[in-house]
């Protein structure tokens, strides 16, 4: 009698825990209470445009939703998938998953300059043991692509194969990348290191000065993959 009563405190003691468990690509109360958006609900493309600025249709031969992931396979031409929806002061979530050797993306702040095309501030995700682009340490997964470097002591990342998660907040000029909750860059927009990086950078002739637009969409990068994005979300701020 006592193993069974024993038994019953157990299963009342885990059942929160289990009951707390999120199904991907939803929200919880918490985060709607919080306003909260997807930006992918886990079955269609909605909310997403190609280049031309026209709906995403998830196809076999580019993006493809599978089992709740939004997919890029190995070579696929899927092109670079933007929301349609622009922000500006926001806190950004994201899982990736990549294989070895994947270097690919997200943009934030994407925005046409006035000199030097349409362009993003870039949270790079790659192998960096594998990854083509990985000897530069502002290549690495975490960093402000080709600006500034992560904090390689902060990183805590999942092989890939597995699962990881990005954050993004921008309030003002301040910006805080994260991987697996820990924050591997901050950085100031405007600051003395901000311009040194990107005078440093290949961005050194974008009018006006690259990262310093107020506003843009998100941006998923098509480089060559293969790459799954799931439980994409925003709120602004």
């Amino acid at each position: 009698m006592k193993k069974i009563f024993l038994t019953i405190l157990l299963g009342a003691a885990l059942s929160p825990a289990f009951a707390q468990k999120t199904k991907d690509n939803t929200l919880t109360k918490k985060e709607a209470g919080e306003k909260w958006k997807l930006l992918f609900d886990g079955t269609t493309a909605k909310g997403w445009t190609n280049s031309e600025g026209q709906p995403l249709t998830a196809a076999p031969g580019g993006w493809e939703i599978i089992n709740g992931a939004l997919t890029l396979k190995k070579d696929a031409k899927g092109g670079d998938i933007f929301t349609t929806e622009e922000y500006e002061n926001f806190e950004f979530v994201a899982d990736f998953n990549i294989e070895p050797g994947t270097n690919t993306g997200i943009k934030y702040l994407f925005h046409k300059y006035d000199k030097g095309g349409n362009l993003g501030c870039e949270f790079q995700i790659i192998d960096d043991v594998l990854g083509e682009d990985n000897k530069l340490a502002d290549h690495l997964l975490g960093s402000f692509y080709d600006v500034l470097p992560p904090v390689e002591a902060n990183k805590r990342v999942n092989p890939p194969g597995q699962w990881n998660t990005i954050r993004v907040l921008v309030k003002g000029n301040n910006v805080q990348h994260f991987v697996n909750g820990k924050k591997v860059l901050e950085y100031t927009r405007g600051s003395e290191a901000f311009l040194a990086g990107v005078t440093d950078s290949k961005f050194n002739k974008v009018e006006p000065t690259f990262g310093t637009v107020e506003k843009g969409r998100f941006m998923l990068q098509d480089h060559h993959g293969p790459v799954k994005f799931k439980n994409i979300k925003v709120r602004a701020l």
